[in-house]
């Protein structure tokens, strides 16, 4: 029988690079960023305490831990395409477990819900882009349906305004969906846990904040005290 032949993965220069220039960040952390940390870490070693459970998108220009300038050890992060929070079910997920985790393992005070300008699966949402060739992106994006309805029914001026106000939806709509959580709502009930919605512009660095009491978003440098869901008002405004 002849001996078949594999054609070799064609490597890119820049693949080549991406992942040179990877290893010599970590070989930098080595050298410099660790030292510097060494008590830190060592404290990390067998036990985590982070006080804040945030979920984000997996956008590779949202970074949890650059914008809010956290350590390793004080958040911990759940990421996916769209900040998504299925709404609790018969057959739970990995976010839903990753979320029972932070709150009835890890006692988190805080849950905050990031979503974040120009995002690629709220776009896909708000414009009905056809992900025929992704039918798991478009499975997983159905769990925006209500945040979806909602934009439909409403007027934009343009494309832009459109997709900004999905991204608005979206966080409102998780906000709620997290709240179908046994860990969360029980939290909640006991006073343990505040739930918090932001939006971050990548272009100016802002946030904006999510105020369950009026039903808006505000300037979290000029609001640092909102929340979007309290232990006292468990309701989304």
């Amino acid at each position: 029988m002849p001996e078949v032949a594999y054609s070799q993965p064609h490597t890119t220069d820049t693949e080549i690079a991406t992942m040179k220039e990877i290893i010599e960040g970590f070989l930098k952390f080595q050298k410099n960023a660790f030292p510097e940390r060494v008590k830190l870490f060592k404290s990390l070693a067998n036990q985590q305490n982070p006080r804040a459970l945030f979920i984000s998108c997996s956008d590779s220009r949202l970074v949890p831990e650059l914008v809010t300038q956290r350590e390793p050890g004080d958040l911990f992060v759940i990421r996916n395409a769209g900040n998504i929070v299925p709404s609790y079910g018969p057959e739970p997920g990995g976010v839903s477990a990753s979320v029972e985790y932070a709150v009835a393992a890890l006692q988190v005070n805080d849950i905050v819900i990031c979503g974040h300008s120009d995002c690629g699966a709220m776009t896909a949402v708000a414009t009905c882009k056809c992900l025929d060739h992704m039918p798991a992106v478009s499975s997983w994006l159905r769990y925006a349906d209500s945040a979806r309805v909602v934009n439909e029914a409403r007027q934009h001026t343009d494309q832009p305004a459109k997709v900004a106000a999905m991204v608005r939806e979206n966080v409102i709509a998780q906000l709620a969906n997290i709240q179908t959580h046994p860990s969360v709502r029980l939290a909640l009930e006991e006073g343990r846990v505040t739930l918090h919605g932001w939006i971050y512009d990548i272009e100016s660095g802002r946030i904006e904040a999510f105020d369950g009491k009026t039903g808006t978003f505000v300037s979290l440098a000029e609001n640092p005290e909102v929340n979007a869901v309290s232990s006292q008002a468990r309701h989304v405004a």
